[in-house]
């Protein structure tokens, strides 16, 4: 018979699925737009000492940012880790040049590097390395973001677009509609871009970041 769910437990699962995608359980917060602190040991009890649980909302967001299932998050009993596989990795400059792509925006070619990532469901995933500040402060200059190519996108998702002109970026998916597609920056230094739908060669969203 399974172990019921404990407070005890459900933020220990919570630990965990930081440590397998490299995080802190600060850096697995801001990865899922929330507080830096919501998951802190402080926010685990109330001010009278008793327990305080992760509402669901933060709990579909952690899973939404890490492309996780939720019996991804709630561990075997035994603690067995999870296993991880390859995959391709290059430079986020390197991304808009061509011969990395297809048109649908699944990884080909020659010329990627490999780096090591905790198992995904899509056997398409790539990563790609950050340059730059436009995605400060969720993401900074060489910090590695894992895609799926398989993922469905929805309003909201951290994506990497790539146009017909060859210029690839990483924004929010704020709106989409027939005529429009509506990105915001992850820095607000940057403006936001507006594009035709038969601008975009693909968009695909972001699953995983190393913080």
């Amino acid at each position: 018979m399974p172990r019921p769910l404990s407070h005890a437990r459900i933020w220990a699962a919570i630990d965990a699925l930081a440590a397998r995608h490299g995080m802190s359980v600060s850096g697995l917060a801001k990865a899922a737009g929330l507080d830096p602190t919501t998951f802190n040991k402080s926010k685990r009890v109330t001010a009278a000492g008793r327990p305080r649980w992760p509402n669901t909302e933060s709990l579909s967001r952690i899973l939404q940012a890490t492309g996780a299932e939720l019996e991804d998050l709630l561990l075997p009993e035994d603690g067995a880790a999870r296993t991880s596989n390859r995959v391709p990795l290059i430079g986020l400059a390197q991304a808009g040049t061509g011969g990395y792509f297809d048109d649908a925006g699944f990884p080909v070619g020659g010329g990627w590097e490999e780096t090591a990532f905790p198992e995904i469901r899509d056997e398409h995933a790539y990563a790609l390395e950050v340059t730059g500040d436009s995605m400060e402060p969720f993401y900074r200059e060489g910090d590695v973001i894992v895609v799926s190519p398989a993922a469905e996108v929805r309003r909201g998702d951290r994506v990497v677009v790539k146009t017909i002109a060859g210029e690839v970026m990483a924004k929010v998916l704020v709106r989409r509609t027939q005529s429009r597609v509506e990105l915001h920056s992850f820095n607000p230094e940057h403006d936001p871009r507006v594009l035709k739908p038969q601008e975009i060669l693909w968009m695909a969203r972001i699953v995983w970041a190393s913080q």
